[in-house]
């Protein structure tokens, strides 16, 4: 069974009837296809109109010019562009890879089965009953033979290329779902394991916290009673015993601060404990107000929303940036001007924390600090693949920089070749070059088949039906010239010249000569041969058609001869 994240992916992919992947495509793209469906319906008039099947072979070519303007149009208009272009291949059978390339198109894009049943059978329906109404005039001629071109035209200009489409974008989609359905079973693994580390990072925290911390506090409560007992008997070593109780109280407070690191937001313990308010503009503003009580003169210059939609790492890092870099001014420049200023925008949020020099040279800090302050916030930040930046000014003050991602988390995963415990395996999709190259040539192809069989399926069809002039010949008549008479399939024949030599009656005034065809030969009766005669005169005229009976000459059987 699919996973929740998988079936929504599933009902977003069949959410609308058509799926646009590419809204907009390149102008020389679009020539290219245009292009070379033009030349393949060029291709399929040229081969039908040689042959000279085509009653006006030249009435095609505006089909193929107005299907060559409304082809770039699929897309966008689906729907309207393929009927029409169904419509003209009825008319024009060179409209037909034309009307192919676009069936095809529109089936890839078309995610709901029923409509795209019901759009593929309504352009076969149009094309068959174009070519029907158009077949006295454009067609073959004959009334019957205008739906057998239709039919004839169908599989290859509307069903063939329609079905190819359809299993292409079935194949496409299922395999995007199984893609995507991957991807997130492994942001699904991913945040599992996050979690669980999340889980054993507070777990050694608290184990931490709880035995260092306990340890730290027995120092700490031992100091104290020691620098109680040393203060009348000896103040040098009490001084030695204050110290060891504020450094046992700072390193506490520090390892509070650092576990809490490994813990996750709101757990963190301590006195400065993170919650959900931590790194966003209150926050912040309340650090300024602090070092403002503090006797600090700072300003705060927010720009951009607020962090808290950000991530929790994101405002935990900004929090430390600007609270450790106040905390600097506090232990070394406590009466310079600060200024602290956070740019948040859509990809990054900037951190600067910049201080001027001092008026005069600030007393010597009473707690040091380990030197490790700004090093632990470089670390922090490049963590989260940020940038960070410290430096003194060449005026005297002190710079403090850091640029984070405003959403470190969301960088996509790399792809696989399989990904374990998703499912099927999903095989890696090959470049996008080497894809649209083995795409184009199989595009062509099966165009170029099609073209193919429209030129064959449309000579086939104007072979068989009869022609415009096919019928009886006209019988000769007076007044015909020698060569229509002759077309007439009249032709002389010397044995019937001979029968009739002798025995014809005389010849019209002004005949130059007569032609005895074979076929004008008949047997009335027995004994007798009725022969016709085409008389012509000097300029090649019929002027008479006369038609007489001569004597036949037959043997005798075998049978009776004594």
């Amino acid at each position: 069974m699919p996973s929740p994240v998988a079936e929504s992916i599933l009902v977003s992919v069949v959410s609308s009837p058509f799926r646009v992947r590419r809204p907009l495509r390149g102008p020389v793209r679009a020539v290219a296809e245009t292009g070379w469906v033009l030349l393949a319906g060029l291709g399929v008039w040229a081969v039908v109109g040689s042959l000279g099947v085509l009653p006006r072979p030249y009435l095609q070519l505006p089909a193929l010019a107005v299907a060559g303007c409304l082809f770039p149009l699929r897309r966008r208009c689906p729907v309207p562009v393929l009927l029409v272009l169904a419509a003209l291949t009825g008319v024009a059978s060179c409209v037909g890879p034309v009307s192919a390339a676009t069936a095809y198109t529109v089936a890839r894009r078309t995610v709901r089965a029923r409509t795209r049943a019901r759009l593929l059978g309504a352009a076969a329906a149009l094309l068959v009953v174009c070519a029907t109404l158009c077949a006295p005039w454009l067609g073959p001629g004959p009334l019957p033979y205008g739906p057998a071109l239709g039919l004839v035209l169908t599989p290859t200009a509307v069903l063939v290329p329609g079905l190819v489409g359809t299993s292409y974008g079935q194949q496409r989609r299922l395999v995007r779902a199984l893609r995507e359905r991957g991807d997130a079973a492994e942001r699904a693994r991913r945040l599992a394991d996050s979690e669980a580390r999340t889980h054993e990072r507070s777990r050694i925290a608290a184990e931490m916290h709880d035995l260092l911390g306990h340890r730290l506090s027995l120092i700490s409560l031992h100091a104290g009673g020691l620098e109680l007992a040393l203060e009348r008997a000896d103040p040098e070593l009490r001084e030695e015993a204050v110290l060891v109780r504020r450094t046992t109280r700072d390193a506490l407070r520090e390892l509070r601060q650092a576990l809490g690191v490994l813990g996750p937001l709101g757990r963190d313990t301590g006195p400065d404990a993170l919650t959900d308010a931590t790194g966003t503009r209150a926050d912040i503003e309340a650090l300024v107000a602090g070092s403002r009580d503090g006797g600090i003169a700072v300003r705060l210059d927010w720009t951009g929303p607020d962090l808290d939609a950000r991530p929790a790492g994101v405002r935990r890092a900004v929090h430390r940036v600007v609270r450790e870099s106040l905390t600097n001014v506090h232990r070394y420049a406590g009466a310079a001007h600060v200024a602290v200023t956070v740019a948040h925008d859509e990809e990054t949020v900037r951190v600067t924390v910049r201080n001027g020099a001092p008026p005069a040279a600030s007393a010597p800090a009473r707690a040091l600090g380990t030197g490790r302050g700004l090093t632990g916030l470089r670390e922090r930040v490049e963590l989260l693949g940020g940038t960070f930046a410290a430096a003194p000014l060449p005026s005297g003050g002190f710079r403090v920089e850091a640029v984070l991602p405003a959403e470190p988390g969301e960088a996509p995963a790399p792809r696989r070749e399989e990904v374990p415990g998703a499912g099927d395996g999903v095989p890696a999709e090959p470049p996008p070059a080497e894809r649209g190259t083995a795409q184009a040539l199989t595009l062509a192809l099966g165009l170029a088949g099609l073209s193919v069989l429209t030129a064959l399926g449309t000579l086939f069809v104007y072979a068989t039906a009869p022609h415009r002039d096919a019928g009886p010949r006209p019988l000769p008549r007076v007044g015909m010239t020698y060569g229509d008479v002759m077309g007439s399939g009249v032709s002389d024949n010397a044995a019937v010249r001979a029968a009739a030599t002798g025995r014809e009656p005389p010849r019209p005034p002004g005949t130059a000569g007569c032609v005895y065809p074979f076929n004008g030969a008949t047997e009335s009766r027995p004994g007798s041969l009725t022969i016709a005669r085409y008389c012509f005169d000097a300029a090649q005229r019929l002027v008479a058609i006369d038609r007489f009976t001569v004597p036949s000459v037959r043997d005798a059987t075998p049978w009776e001869i004594p």
